[in-house]
């Protein structure tokens, strides 16, 4: 999945896309409002956490110039301790969500995922299928004819986008959008390489096969 995350301060932002990225999600960082702004304008992504105190556009501007865009992507705002009024006017804007500051990295994540469960395809539940093959998205458990199998976050990340979108056609460059980040070189043959590696662990012990290489087009999942 593919997030945007906005924070001036400058630690704060490394730490959180550092610890984003090692939890398998594709991050890219900004520290304006305006920033912010070209970023939504050019990637589609999967969820956004917004601090309100931002330089050049606050964090409420932001989330404004988003909703009337109709850029409806699932918003979790940061915000000051005794910030009621901002949490209010996010909130009122659209926002899925508030963290306030400080806040631990765990509750950070478990805010994310819930915002990004609502915003999904709740219809698939926590457990996505495709024949024997089980992904928990909660628990970030996979499992095939009862096998538990051990992944990567990079590896779970791509299996979970695949499963997500089960059926359809995705392009090396759709999955490399939302598994890796804006600075993913679009010459790199790495989705191809982590292709391999989950084919190795969820298809080649296993039938049927479920991920179909459809040659001048990109990569499928399908239960036969």
């Amino acid at each position: 999945m593919r997030l945007l995350v906005v924070e001036d301060e400058p630690n704060l932002l490394q730490a959180m896309v550092r610890r984003l990225k090692e939890e398998g999600y594709g991050v890219d960082g900004a520290t304006d409002g305006e920033e912010a702004l070209a970023y939504v304008a050019t990637v589609a992504y999967d969820a956004i956490i917004l601090d309100l105190m931002l330089p050049r556009l606050s964090g409420l501007e932001v989330l404004r110039e988003m909703r009337n865009r109709r850029l409806l992507y699932p918003v979790l705002i940061l915000t000051a301790r005794d910030a009621t009024e901002d949490k209010v006017k996010g909130l009122d804007l659209g926002a899925d969500d508030y963290l306030t500051k400080p806040f631990s990295f765990d509750e950070l994540l478990a805010r994310l995922r819930a915002i990004l469960r609502r915003a999904g395809q709740p219809r698939l539940g926590t457990v996505l299928k495709a024949a024997d093959l089980e992904v928990d998205t909660i628990a970030r458990k996979v499992t095939r004819a009862g096998q538990t199998i051990l992944l990567t976050s990079k590896e779970y990340a791509l299996l979970e986008y695949l499963i997500r979108n089960q059926g359809q056609v995705l392009t090396r460059s759709q999955i490399a959008e939302h598994v890796w980040d804006y600075d993913f070189n679009g010459m790199s043959n790495i989705v191809d390489v982590y292709i391999r590696y989950l084919r190795r662990k969820i298809d080649d012990p296993f039938e049927p096969k479920l991920i179909q290489t459809i040659r001048g087009s990109g990569y499928r999942l399908e239960a036969p």
